[in-house]
């Protein structure tokens, strides 16, 4: 029975995979910004570099990036075939999304455990979902901040596969994977691990700019809101820390402010 439902997560796996394959051409634009990735060897490629997600399927991007080299842009041509690259082939990418923003993603290893046995759907589908997060070791993960401690943020893969009244359940648990990525770090190209407003003020206690504020309360994303958490046990206090708190903030204010005064 075993052997079956790993066969049918397989197949079920490599068939999604497959559909979301888009090998549709590509048309220069007038305005056409070049990324790059940087090659198994540490070469620096420039080039077209396409995102495989969007807005609606972000975690895609973990997965795979369209590219074609500076070298193989044929000019002469209207439209460009690209390369189809995986963690496996490169280390990173920077690409240009539909905003012309700037986006850069790294080569990481890490099993996203969280949303692996976060198995919300129940059912098939939700061991489908557990299946999708605890595969995908080697991904493609976002840098949102450099320096001292980087932070990647990491979305979990949603169900492939969802039947009957798992249906809707599927869906709300996909649109929450949307919405809610997790934030995870490497202090020095140490361990990567998940950010937490726990994990946050130990990391930052070795630089005595930082710790000051901490303890002078500047940080206002790090701020405990004892009322709501008022009665409550240590480890429950410990959690609801986690889940209160806005990683985002945390990032955008502590760590930055962390990465620019302490070296």
């Amino acid at each position: 029975m075993k052997k079956v439902l790993l066969l049918s997560l397989f197949t079920l796996t490599s068939f999604n995979a497959y559909a979301q394959e888009d090998n549709t051409d590509y048309e220069l634009r007038t305005d056409e910004k070049y990324g790059y990735i940087i090659d198994k060897g540490g070469k620096k490629v420039e080039g077209i570099v396409r995102l495989n997600g969007d807005a609606m399927n972000p975690w895609s991007n973990q997965k795979k990036v369209k590219f074609v080299a500076v070298s193989d842009i044929d000019k002469s041509k209207k439209k460009q075939k690209f390369k189809t690259l995986d963690p496996d082939d490169i280390k990173e990418y920077v690409a240009f999304d539909e905003n012309n923003e700037e986006r850069h993603f790294e080569m990481i290893k890490y099993t996203n455990t969280k949303e692996g046995f976060n198995t919300a759907t129940g059912g098939l589908s939700g061991n489908i979902k557990a299946f999708n997060n605890l595969t995908k070791t080697n991904q493609f993960a976002e840098v949102v901040q450099n320096g001292k401690i980087k932070v990647y943020k990491l979305y979990g893969y949603p169900t492939t596969f969802s039947a009957g009244g798992q249906i809707e359940v599927a869906e709300k648990e996909t649109e929450r994977m949307r919405n809610s990525p997790s934030y995870i770090y490497s202090k020095k190209g140490g361990k990567i691990e998940e950010l937490t407003l726990a994990k946050a003020k130990i990391i930052i206690a070795d630089c005595s700019y930082a710790k000051g504020k901490l303890t002078s309360g500047s940080y206002a994303s790090l701020k405990n809101d004892e009322k709501k958490r008022s009665g409550l046990g240590r480890l429950i206090k410990s959690q609801i820390d986690d889940v209160m708190s806005n990683v985002p903030e945390i990032v955008e204010e502590v760590i930055t402010d962390y990465n620019e005064n302490c070296k």
